[in-house]
């Protein structure tokens, strides 16, 4: 099971590039669940201003820009 999510949604150039970094720090696919924005309308309220948004296993949000780094040390918090 994920032990991360990234918020999303099909067609955003900024969600396919925050893929992407978290592939790159987290090293494996089946940490990170997508979850589109659009399946929910709760989830649309939300984040449809804010995405990509990343959320650690605590609960902790991360939102878009973030690079390698960044990842790191807000990982490095949990």
């Amino acid at each position: 099971m994920a032990s991360y999510v990234l918020y999303h949604t099909d067609g955003c150039h900024l969600c396919e590039q925050a893929e992407q970094v978290l592939l790159s720090v987290l090293g494996n696919k089946n940490t990170l669940q997508l979850t589109d924005i659009m399946t929910d309308e709760q989830l649309l309220a939300r984040f449809q201003l804010s995405i990509p948004v990343f959320e650690s296993k605590t609960g902790q949000l991360l939102y878009w820009p973030f690079d390698a780094q960044t990842v790191h040390e807000f990982l490095a918090q949990e």
